[in-house]
């Protein structure tokens, strides 16, 4: 009798390397420099107790993933969710090496993480627990090391109480260490807003260049948190017609547009939507269906993982854009690519959270700080030049716009590299 047998998930982790080696082979990278790029250059590991609010003790597990400083200090998220593994904080800390390459940031790539459920801590325990974090990461954080931000499951609260930890240890005020504060304490204008608004820009770039007008285009996001959430709201700004929407508990869906400013304006604690009072016309789908609605654009703006070789031949949308890390695995990707789907990829379209980060670094490091006008200006200016300058590679070597934007990362990292040589 003959066994079949399924095959695992792609994990974000090979996502990350298949990508990389699929661009090795169009730059024609030696071994060596392969290795250097498809290895991150530190991991950091940590088991720290947290004493709880009924005086028992929890152990939990963090994380600290340093891709590459071939650029400068290394930056990312940190994230708390009970989904997290290293080899999806390791595949988060690569692309963010080749994110901030290609808006050209003179930064490396890191990501942070640890396994826990914040939505079941209290306040107490949750600050407890970031504060150990930070002292178990203190020895390869720092403003000219290694820069944490927020991400799932973390806020502007969570950064505060680092660049506290961080500061306290150091005995003055260190606000460089961590960005996506509070702007009362360092933080930049503009930065909640960042992701999602970058995302727009970049959405409107790749509208521009396919000929389609964003009054009146179809979208819809997966997603309602603080990138899904944005981008959904400033889609609809811009004349888009929004007729989908999701958080983790399910669709809000209304195939003749939802009202996204009341949707947004009413969410709940934790950015999930509120279904009470949706008005007629409106039903619920799951979320594996609004990835296959027949839209112009599709914006996954959750997870990873999220489009797979499963569901790959059943999306329907005219345009993807990638809000999300990595939300598109490797063989779903060449199935989009097979059925000329036209992508514009994570390290290009949610890079607007890492440049506003960037401003609030500079910001904090000169003590001098911009309006949330300015801000959003310089933000605009980066976004639209490497949408410009990733489209301009595509056109001369013949690539989708994923395969472009590694190849102009790819050779900033390489060069960088390649000046500073090997030590020793």
């Amino acid at each position: 009798m003959t066994q079949t047998t399924t095959a695992a998930p792609e994990s974000a982790f090979e996502t990350a390397q298949a990508q990389l080696r699929k661009v090795a082979e169009i730059l024609e990278l030696d071994a060596g420099m392969i290795g250097v790029l498809a290895h991150p250059k530190r991991e950091l590991t940590v088991h720290f107790p947290v004493r709880m609010d009924d005086g028992s003790t929890r152990i939990f597990t963090g994380y600290r993933v340093q891709h590459n400083d071939a650029r400068g200090p290394l930056k990312g998220g940190l994230r708390y969710s009970s989904r997290v593994t290293l080899d999806e904080i390791r595949a988060l800390a690569m692309w963010m090496t080749w994110k901030c390459a290609v808006v050209n940031l003179p930064y490396g790539g890191a990501k942070g993480g640890v396994v826990v459920d914040p939505r079941l801590l209290s306040d107490g325990e949750l600050e407890r627990l970031t504060r150990r974090y930070t002292t178990e990461m203190a020895i390869v954080i720092g403003p000219e090391r290694d820069i944490p931000a927020p991400d799932m499951g973390t806020d502007a609260r969570v950064m505060a109480w680092m660049m506290d930890t961080f500061s306290m240890h150091h005995g003055f005020s260190i606000p460089g260490v961590v960005t996506g504060k509070p702007v009362d304490i360092g933080g930049s204008q503009g930065r909640f807003e960042a992701t999602g608004r970058g995302a727009l820009y970049i959405t409107q770039e790749a509208c521009h260049l396919r000929g389609l007008s964003l009054q009146g285009a179809t979208g819809a996001v997966q997603g309602f948190g603080n990138v899904g959430g944005v981008v959904a709201r400033m889609l609809a700004q811009a004349g888009a017609k929004v007729v989908a929407v999701s958080d983790s508990r399910g669709v809000v869906y209304r195939d003749t547009g939802l009202d996204v400013e009341s949707l947004y304006s009413k969410r709940l604690a934790g950015g999930f939507l509120d279904r009470t009072d949706l008005g007629p016309g409106h039903r619920e789908i799951s979320n594996a269906e609004l990835l296959e609605l027949p839209v112009d654009i599709l914006i996954p703006a959750a997870l990873e993982g999220q489009i797979t070789e499963q569901n790959a031949s059943r999306i329907r949308a005219g345009m993807i854009v990638e809000a999300a890390n990595g939300p598109v695995t490797a063989g779903a990707d060449a199935i989009l690519a097979e059925r000329d789907i036209y992508l514009v990829p994570d390290i290009l379209a949610n890079a607007g959270g890492v440049v506003v980060s960037y401003f609030e670094w500079v910001q904090d490091m000169q003590s001098f700080f911009w309006d949330e006008t300015e801000v959003n200006q310089r933000l605009q200016r980066i976004m639209t030049k490497a949408f410009s300058e990733v489209s301009a590679v595509a056109q001369s070597r013949g690539l989708r716009l994923r395969e472009a934007a590694y190849v102009v990362a790819l050779k900033r990292v390489m060069e960088a590299t390649r000046l500073r040589g090997l030590y020793p």
